[in-house]
């Protein structure tokens, strides 16, 4: 099997490099350099048939990402069916199944097959679920090729986090909040053995290269809390990270790193400086960053903030946060919710950094507003039912204008005057 990294490096322009070329604005020619050289990555398993290819990078839009899945509380897979509907029309561009209940594979296999965008896993939740503290990395191998033969298109894989970095965590308040990572140190500090995720990386690179699953090197120990940012852990783990992702690409394998996490306004540009310094221009694949620690119920907020800085300074992935982020498994409304949050942190910074077709989406709107042109207006709204169930006329004559400001409309005055 030859990768879509693989086809860059040898001068080829595969059909997915030119869709993805067609949306961004790009020739195919430059969207496969970008991919030669790392920057850019197309997650798509080749078994994975209905996908319609994205690109993740930084040149790119910025890229919204929605995790669903089931829990040991609620381990029904058709709420989790019902979620992905709900965060497809609020316009996800990739989804992650987190699912710990119930028949994993049977989820993941229904998932990949009613959505046509990326679907990613982190593998060592099927280990934790399976297995519990008996981690048997053999096992992992199976579970990790069954997943990639199904057609799952992007692994969170924590080879990042080693053995030394146990006393950096011991330091921290709240620990490792990353549930991979909590397990994989708890296998370290019982067996006072290295992570095998990280001693066996070569053979993980194998499977993925094998099927071109996209690694997304997991951020094992992200910060939980604002006093644990931009600590030792996470930069000791992130300075591995960058050497871990290198080896992905000397082995033709798509690569992208995770970030944190909480962390306060006025360190986000500096994290993503830190990502550049050792990782390049990898793609970088943020959870947030949430910006304080005091939103329980609003942290979709609090993520919508820290992501726009955050994308701002070259985040390419946004991983979105629900209201119910530290509160209990997202219900549809919250998925909605967080999808929407994210995807207006991701357009905010793609107008700033002027990306294509972004300002153009915004002038449009704002020649509706002028118009009056109520319809075209909920057309264009990043959430056209809400708009749509929002707007009431006014009690006047006049249904132009809306109940805000009626005869005194700014806009109606302004349009008389001429």
């Amino acid at each position: 099997m030859i990768t879509q990294l693989e086809f860059a490096r040898a001068g080829k322009t595969t059909a997915e490099m030119s869709m993805v070329a067609a949306v961004e604005g790009f020739t195919g020619e430059e969207i496969r350099k970008f991919i030669a050289d790392g920057t850019v990555v197309i997650p798509k398993n080749i078994n994975h048939k209905n996908i319609k290819p994205i690109g993740i990078g930084e040149p790119l839009k910025t890229k919204v990402n929605a995790n669903i899945g089931t829990s040991q509380g609620y381990p029904d897979p058709e709420r989790e069916f019902e979620k992905l509907e709900v965060l497809l029309e609020a316009g996800a561009d990739a989804v992650m199944d987190l699912s710990t209940g119930g028949d994993l594979s049977y989820i993941r296999e229904k998932l990949i097959e009613k959505t046509n965008r990326p679907i990613g896993t982190v593998p060592i939740y099927e280990s934790m679920v399976h297995y519990k503290a008996d981690f048997q990395i053999e096992k992992f191998f199976d579970i990790l090729t069954a997943q990639a033969k199904q057609g799952v298109d992007f692994f969170t894989i924590h080879s990042g986090v080693k053995l030394e970095h146990i006393p950096y965590i011991n330091k921290r308040l709240m620990g490792v909040v990353s549930r991979g990572g909590a397990y994989l140190v708890s296998y370290m500090k019982r067996t006072k053995q290295e992570n095998p995720l990280y001693v066996h990386y070569d053979k993980i690179l194998d499977i993925c290269r094998q099927y071109d699953v996209t690694l997304s090197l997991g951020d094992g120990l992200r910060p939980g809390c604002i006093d644990d940012a931009t600590d030792e852990a996470q930069l000791a783990e992130l300075k591995v990270l960058g050497t871990l992702a290198q080896r992905a690409r000397e082995k033709g394998v798509q690569v992208m790193i995770e970030g944190p996490g909480h962390i306060p306004l006025h360190q986000i540009k500096e994290n993503m400086e830190l990502k550049k310094k050792y990782a390049g221009s990898t793609p970088f694949y943020v959870l947030g960053p949430l910006v304080t620690d005091i939103a329980p119920g609003y942290d979709h907020i609090c993520g919508a903030v820290g992501a726009t800085i955050a994308a701002f300074y070259g985040a390419s992935f946004l991983c979105y946060v629900t209201p119910r982020e530290h509160l209990g498994l997202p219900d549809k409304q919250d998925v909605k919710d967080g999808v929407i949050a994210s995807r207006i942190a991701a357009h905010a910074a793609d107008l700033a950094l002027n990306k294509h077709g972004a300002r153009q989406w915004d002038t449009l709107m704002s020649k509706a507003r002028v118009e009056f042109d109520w319809e075209r207006e909920f057309e264009l709204s990043i959430d056209p039912k809400k708009t749509r169930e929002k707007k009431d006329d006014c009690n006047g004559a006049d249904k132009k204008v809306c109940s805000m400001c009626g005869d005194y409309c700014s806009m109606k005055i302004t349009q008389e005057q001429v």
